[in-house]
């Protein structure tokens, strides 16, 4: 029997005018490249959820803190990778943002502002579119 190894992520969704941002992964992050994704890290150690969500928010948008605001959080959800033995345990949140206008980092090449309706459209990372569930309140 196969174990497997638990990854532990947050990943943000910011909603603007009743659409989502979703970021195209680049070539020079380890895993899943050329996916779609919400903003999303690694919770290292102890950390708390919430604090690595503030953190890679700022970090892969650009923006300040006082240009978004929190909104909700959702139950974890799990992700399983196909052809591995990683369990990913996504914690889910939505923030609020108050422009549209991001700065992207290395991690991403691509990002789109789209209505939630519109996910299953795109190649995302396994699991995206039972995260955003856990959070949006159509």
């Amino acid at each position: 029997m196969l174990t497997m190894r638990v990854n532990k992520v947050v990943t943000v969704f910011l909603e603007h005018e009743g659409t989502i941002l979703i970021l195209k992964r680049s070539q020079s992050v380890r895993t899943m490249k050329g996916k779609w994704a919400g903003i999303s890290g690694y919770i290292e150690g102890e950390e708390e959820p919430f604090q690595r969500a503030l953190k890679e928010i700022k970090e892969e948008t650009g923006l300040a803190q006082k240009d978004f605001f929190f909104v909700r959080a959702g139950a974890p959800v799990k992700a399983e990778e196909q052809s591995s033995d990683i369990l990913w345990l996504v914690h889910p949140f939505l923030f609020g943002s108050k422009s549209s206008q991001i700065r992207l980092d290395r991690e991403h090449e691509d990002y789109r502002w789209i209505r939630p309706q519109e996910l299953e459209e795109f190649d995302t990372v396994p699991s995206l579119k039972e995260a955003l569930a856990a959070v949006w309140i159509a």
